[in-house]
């Protein structure tokens, strides 16, 4: 069987067993129906459940001639960027609802939450607004990007019950209504984005999300495979309810439930502790996929140079290992225990260093001074994201901050906890590759043969994934497996080892 993987700008081929199963999120097993894609049928479900919001008052209701309205809205990391996007219909949506009680364009900051992504570029902007809106309010000085170090707009909120340090846009904190535009979406972090997800990682600070994006909470029994109530997720609720606490009001979430192309298939407003449940009951008809007859010992699957996070990511070490542990967390749940990735990426060398500042930094710390495994360079978290350089870098160049890497650093080392080892094919610097642990062949069949010899059967059972970073992901099961949302953990504490 032959197939084409992703690799660089392009892709690169393989010649697999005949028994090879293939998935491609989407195709193979095909996503539940999308609403009609015409502005006039999106823009109708989407008012009708911003007027009939979920646990609490409608827009008309909590805003009047005079009020403050912060539009929360997700980076361009996901989400569409077509015209009938769902940011771009939900804020159109909210606004004639909010003109037709008085609120006033003036009164109205359209807020990007980039969270320790890089603050967004005009361009990037203009993308995700569409035309109308971006000449309707940036010309005025009414859009901005959410700047975690720029403490004249934080709030330093104090800790919640369980000492979680939450830090948070003043915008948001001191506007009469904190409109949050999410997209319920498969996450390989705690579930879904959108809902309490949006606003802690996206208009908090770094301490903040140095309570969840770390390895004592990501390494965890109940992170990986994925789910909806993992400690993560609890602490993502709790940090949003904290903040609604010490703001005296709600956020008003108005969320998509997108599918494999970022089309929306349902909508759902309202109170994000009310709400997120309902959109995750849509949500999981679509994101776990019962796919698997049986547990998989080889996955294969190729890493484009620009996916997700940005130009850079297939090929920048620590990027790659955060991609890679992703597909284990969406995708545990059909491995076998002996697992082994078969994984095409160029390799070559580019870090992007205008992105990530500090990443060619944590690598080369990485090689040195009794770093054994990831983990072990978790102590320098602090060093890193209170380096002034690169501080000024996240804030003014368009780079990610700091702290960001430490959270690629978290993650990157689930795939080592979980794979018997990992072939990266076709890379051309390989020592980059080596320097992270794994292991590096010229093809993909000198690659599948070296792990038959040393750790698979000789009839193993492959599962190519040829589109796995150009679609929106699933998280595999097995056929007949029902997802309860916890894992078979319920409430476990200890650690993956």
């Amino acid at each position: 069987m032959k197939l084409d993987f992703e690799y660089g700008e392009g892709t690169i081929s393989a010649n697999l067993p005949d028994n090879t199963d293939v998935f491609v999120p989407g195709v193979t097993v095909k996503d539940p129906p999308a609403l009609a894609q015409d502005w006039d049928t999106l823009y109708a479900e989407t008012l009708k459940s911003i007027q009939n919001p979920i646990g609490m008052p409608p827009l008309t209701k909590l805003a009047t001639m005079g009020s403050k309205v912060v539009f929360i809205i997700p980076d361009i990391v996901k989400g569409g960027l077509q015209p009938t996007s769902h940011r771009k219909v939900a804020i159109t949506a909210c606004l004639e609802e909010l003109y037709s009680v008085g609120v006033e364009k003036k009164d109205i900051l359209m807020l990007i939450s980039n969270g320790l992504h890089p603050r967004a570029t005009v361009d990037e902007v203009h993308k995700i607004l569409g035309d109308d809106l971006f000449y309707d309010f940036y010309p005025y000085g009414q859009v901005t990007s959410h700047d975690s170090e720029d403490w004249e707009h934080l709030v330093d909120l104090g800790y919640t019950a369980h000492g979680d340090h939450v830090i948070m846009n003043k915008y948001v904190y001191d506007a009469d209504v904190a409109i949050m535009i999410g997209h319920c979406q498969g996450n390989p972090y705690g579930g879904y984005s959108g809902g309490y997800k949006h606003c802690t990682c996206g208009i908090t600070h770094w301490k903040s999300i140095a309570a969840h994006h770390v390895p004592s909470v990501m390494h965890r029994v109940d992170f990986t495979p994925v789910s909806g109530t993992s400690e993560m997720r609890n602490k993502f609720d709790e940090q949003g309810m904290f903040m609604e606490e010490k703001m005296g009001k709600k956020f008003f979430c108005c969320d998509g439930v997108l599918d494999s192309a970022s089309r929306q298939m349902a909508i759902f407003s309202g109170y994000a502790k009310e709400m997120q449940p309902a959109s995750w009951k849509v949500a999981d008809n679509r994101t776990y996929v019962p796919f698997a007859e049986k547990k998989y010992d080889c996955i294969v699957f190729g890493m484009p140079t620009n996916f997700h996070y940005g130009n850079g990511m297939g090929t920048n070490p620590i990027q790659m290992m955060q991609a890679l542990s992703a597909q284990v967390i969406r995708h545990k749940r059909i491995m076998s225990d002996r697992c082994v990735f078969i994984v095409s990426t160029i390799c070559d060398g580019y870090f992007h260093d205008e992105r990530w500042p500090y990443l060619r930094e944590i690598y080369t710390m990485f090689q040195k001074d009794y770093m054994n495994v990831l983990p072990d360079m978790n102590r320098y978290g602090e060093y890193f994201a209170t380096n002034e350089e690169y501080i000024r870098k996240y804030r003014y160049c368009n780079a990610f901050h700091p702290f960001h890497g430490f959270s690629m650093m978290s993650c990157g080392h689930i795939a080592e906890m979980n794979t018997s080892a990992i072939y990266i094919v076709g890379a051309r610097e390989p020592g980059i590759a080596r320097g992270m642990g794994l292991k590096t062949r010229s093809t993909f069949e000198e690659a599948l043969a070296d792990a038959k010899r040393k750790y698979l059967p000789e009839n193993p059972n492959i599962l190519a994934l040829p589109l796995t970073f150009k679609t929106g992901a699933v998280h595999l099961a097995m056929k007949g497996e029902s997802y309860d949302g916890t894992n078979g953990h319920p409430g476990d504490s200890t650690m993956m080892q």
